[in-house]
């Protein structure tokens, strides 16, 4: 019998049903999502409106080629250009995180006819090769992923940036909040370098919103706070509330022409109701100002444990990082107290949860951790 290639540690847990911010297994128990599958549930688990149009468009067509004229596509970059402030920027979309990053990658070497890339320590940008070679985990770089064009600089540190990124950087790709890297926020006045030195050279900025995107963090894209405007965001997880899809916002000074990026099932019928219906709840739940405002009453109160070294993020995109290793904390969360969160490093519990949550369920995970950490 064929097996599956064996590369994720799994929970004991067989989920079988979700609703809003809680999930039931096959026995019954319920669990509270502080997590979403790696912040891909931004609305909530099969939101009434989310599955009706989803099953509205399976009824009528679940998919076809980029070869015919797909109208959800157009509803979708028009949403999202007014929803995230960008509406004279262009969309392509994609299938994933990694392939949004891929295709920026490479639309920075075509404009710009350069090879180069500048990342940043602790980055993580996907598993292709074009988005690990700029992945800063040398255990997860095959020996076929060419990485001589890369060069890691510190996250967060403005000296150097002169040296670093040159008349020969195609492309400097930073996440706006490090999420594997341990929920580490992008400075403004670090942002703000970035885009005046990617200004000097004609390097082409590419902030990877794939994480801290579609109002995670209380603004539509985290680098907004720093009021700047990158040459391309990538966007995903979140995006499609679970059905896969990504996208890459470009600037306009990028010209498209016929095949000079392509992709099967990237913006299909269904991924783009998906997507639309994820920016229709985002706009009438007003779940943007909703992640900030409960996200920033998570901090507070979070910032007032002892036990805690530090508190990071923004918005709903938090990090909570411990003296001791957290994973037997996580672990009591999830089997104790029945609430799912993730974790970035040994020390930093990470908080992920769908935009939707109210502080009731804030306070709960306050109570539960509270009593975990007297334990």
């Amino acid at each position: 019998m064929m097996k599956l290639f064996d590369v994720y540690p799994l929970y004991p847990i067989e989920l079988v049903k979700a609703q809003g911010i809680t999930l039931w297994d096959k026995k019954g128990q319920a669990y509270t999502d502080l997590y979403g599958g790696h912040a891909v549930i931004s609305i909530g688990h099969s939101h009434p409106y989310y599955v009706a149009k989803l099953t509205e468009q399976l009824q009528n067509i679940g998919f076809y080629s980029n070869s015919v004229i797909i109208p959800g596509q157009e509803e979708l970059a028009e949403k999202l250009g007014k929803l995230s402030g960008y509406p004279d920027y262009q969309l392509f979309l994609t299938n994933s995180g990694a392939e949004s990053n891929e295709n920026a990658l490479k639309l920075a070497s075509f404009h710009t006819g350069r090879k180069k890339v500048v990342a940043f320590k602790n980055a993580f940008h996907g598993r292709t090769a074009g988005a690990v070679a700029v992945t800063d985990n040398p255990n997860i770089v095959a020996p076929i992923n060419d990485t001589s064009h890369v060069s890691f600089l510190p996250f967060n540190q403005i000296e150097g940036l002169e040296e670093g990124i040159t008349e020969e950087t195609a492309a400097v790709i930073v996440e706006g909040i490090q999420g594997v890297g341990g929920i580490q926020v992008a400075g403004t006045d670090f942002l703000k370098a970035l885009r005046k030195r990617c200004d000097e050279t004609g390097a082409q900025l590419i902030l990877d919103s794939v994480q801290c995107g579609y109002g995670r963090s209380g603004k539509f894209f985290s680098h907004q706070y720093a009021g700047i405007q990158p040459d391309m965001m990538t966007t995903a997880k979140g995006m499609g509330n679970g059905f896969p899809m990504g996208g890459v916002l470009i600037a306009p000074h990028f010209k498209a022409s016929y095949g000079l990026l392509g992709t099967t099932f990237g913006g299909n019928h269904m991924a783009c109701a998906a997507g639309n219906a994820v920016l229709d709840v985002i706009k009438e739940e007003n779940l943007i100002e909703n992640a900030a405002k409960i996200g920033q009453y998570l901090m507070d109160q979070l910032s007032l444990f002892a036990s805690v070294k530090e508190v990071r993020g923004k918005g709903l995109m938090i990090g909570i990082e411990f003296e001791q290793a957290v994973g037997p904390i996580r672990d009591t969360l999830l089997f104790d107290h029945h609430i799912f969160c993730g974790y970035a490093g040994k020390h930093t519990l990470r908080l992920l949860p769908s935009l939707a949550i109210d502080q009731k369920v804030a306070d709960q995970f306050l109570e539960s951790l509270t009593q975990v950490l007297k334990a």
